[in-house]
């Protein structure tokens, strides 16, 4: 199985990833650092199972068509391998009032936007079928999983919108997802994961229940994992609005001490439902979040899986 590596991929600085105004152009220039990585990498072949043929359309790779099966129907086809069978994608993305915080020059929610367009044009060339779901105290936007032209534009214009929520309703979108897709498929919630954990379990055990994969990035800026204060003073809680005054040592100890505890009671709460959580500092490498994507594959019960497809893909150059 192939099995990338982070050497072989030059870290892009997330900060000059940012200073790209076009959304777009972002997942673009992540992806693309990706890929390049994987055609300098020593990978070769790849273990995905064949599963049957599909029709030759326009822009497919050449080396995949069935010359043999052309000959006998004078049709055209490509043969369909299992980690190629098209799903749909949903990201769900937290665009509560605390996700605009920032302690370095840009925020969380600018970083988890840029998470949720890297995996929307990554999963794009893969050829799924993407969707995207916003929420804050309410459901925000709502895009079905779709793959037809002008889709992927349409979900970066419903990740560009403003914050405009204060609270963090995460049961709302794990509940209406689940509800409206049959089809088993991939979930990816990309949050700060401020939130009630039991709750939460709840509704990933009903994700989960009805055969849906489920990828957490949960998005941190710095100063909340190594939280600091100087002086004393009083600092305004964003989701709710009041002001609190906060001793910088007691502070900063009770905060680590419950931080410590919420983190653990998360990293128990997936675990034990086969949910992959992985957490991303903003100021870390956004194509991080790609490798947590492929490790995550390539630990699926079954026995192909999608990494296959991405070396086939780097070699014959899939950002085209």
């Amino acid at each position: 199985m192939v099995q990338p590596s982070r050497g072989d991929i030059a870290s892009i600085d997330p900060s000059a990833v940012m200073r790209i105004k076009n959304l777009q152009l972002r997942a673009k220039t992540v992806v693309e650092g990706f890929f390049d990585g994987l055609h300098r990498s020593p990978m070769h072949g790849s273990s995905v199972e064949f599963s049957e043929y599909r029709p030759y359309t326009i822009g497919d790779d050449l080396r995949g068509l069935d010359w043999k099966r052309f000959a006998r129907s004078d049709r055209l086809y490509i043969k369909k391998f299992e980690d190629e069978t098209n799903r749909n994608c949903y990201l769900l993305v937290d665009q509560s009032r605390s996700m605009g915080y920032g302690s370095i020059e840009y925020t969380k929610i600018d970083y988890a936007r840029t998470l949720a367009a890297t995996f929307a044009y990554f999963l794009s060339l893969q050829r799924d079928c993407v969707g995207v779901l916003t929420f804050d105290e309410t459901i925000g936007e709502f895009i079905p999983a779709r793959r037809r032209v002008g889709h992927l534009h349409q979900m970066l214009v419903a990740l560009s919108r403003p914050l405009g929520g204060k609270g963090t309703d995460i049961d709302s979108p794990l509940k209406q997802i689940a509800n409206l897709v049959g089809r088993r498929g991939l979930v990816i919630l990309i949050s700060d994961l401020l939130t009630a954990t039991d709750s939460l379990r709840t509704n990933l055990a009903y994700l989960r229940s009805r055969g849906h994969e489920v990828v957490i990035l949960r998005t941190l800026d710095p100063a909340e994992v190594d939280f600091k204060l100087e002086s004393p003073s009083m600092v305004l809680d964003m989701e709710t609005g009041r002001e609190i005054y906060l001793d910088p040592e007691a502070a900063a100890a009770q905060y680590q001490e419950q931080f410590a505890e919420h983190r653990k009671q998360l990293q128990t709460v997936c675990s034990s439902l086969g949910v992959s959580l992985h957490e991303l500092g903003t100021h870390e490498p956004l194509h991080e979040s790609l490798f947590h994507l492929l490790n995550s594959q390539q630990q699926r019960p079954r026995g192909a899986t999608r990494a296959g497809m991405l070396a086939r893909s780097a070699r014959s150059g899939g950002t085209s």
